[in-house]
């Protein structure tokens, strides 16, 4: 088994669900009291959110490596980052690292392309919505055309990750504008609807919608599982 490095605390409610599926992923595929073999760094948030939100990528990325480092130098032979936002500097951190990286993006929209769909509505932080690093992926490499909410709509949802989910709160009222703006998405014609935000899973279920829902989360974890147990 080979180990799984996780470059988590963004936030750590999420990073706890990684922790979670994979080891839960592993007893289901080796039984017995098989558990994962996993090294991870969780960092301080409020130190990448400022940063986030000052534009401040490049010192990010630099923040990013040195945590990746320490999981590498724990004896990981490959690397998570447990995020979907800080997919922005990627690229930066797989080449600082010089270990197997797995994109959250590409593991999604096999998802995707294997259930069929090819047109699929995104949420996640206002980041991950509107800049090209991820939706860019999406259509450029793997064809899927991706649907994103309107301004309003985008501003509440990354405020509610910030504001609340971040925070470990789940609010009734949140779980409406999420429905109302999910609902929107299916009304211009989504197939599905990526959560591409680690925490939305927190708030949103596949049992309160027909629609499909991509779990970005489960999805990176099990990848993460499948890595670890190829021969």
């Amino acid at each position: 088994m080979k180990t799984i490095g996780l470059i988590g605390g963004m936030s750590w409610e999420s990073t706890l669900e990684y922790y979670r599926i994979i080891n839960e992923t592993v007893k289901e595929k080796l039984g017995g009291f098989h558990s994962a073999q996993v090294v991870m760094y969780s960092v301080d948030f409020a130190e990448v959110e400022s940063m986030q939100h000052k534009g401040e990528w490049e010192r990010a990325a630099q923040f990013l490596i040195r945590a990746g480092l320490l999981v590498k130098r724990g004896g990981a032979d490959f690397a998570l980052l447990c995020t979907n936002t800080m997919h922005k500097v990627f690229a930066e951190v797989q080449a600082g690292i010089k270990i197997p990286m797995i994109h959250i993006a590409d593991v999604t929209a096999r998802s995707i392309r294997n259930r069929g769909l090819t047109k699929i509505g995104l949420l996640g932080t206002r980041f991950t919505m509107e800049d090209d690093f991820y939706k860019g992926r999406l259509i450029r490499e793997h064809g899927l055309e991706v649907l994103i909410p309107g301004e309003k709509d985008r501003q509440a949802i990354h405020r509610i990750l910030y504001n609340e989910l971040c925070m470990g709160e789940i609010k009734k009222v949140s779980q409406g504008t999420f429905h109302r703006i999910i609902a929107s998405l299916e009304a211009r014609g989504a197939e599905g609807i990526i959560l591409g935000c680690t925490e939305i899973p927190l708030l949103v279920e596949q049992k309160d919608y027909q629609l499909p829902l991509i779990d970005t989360t489960t999805l990176h974890a099990k990848a993460a599982v499948d890595l670890a147990l190829q021969d």
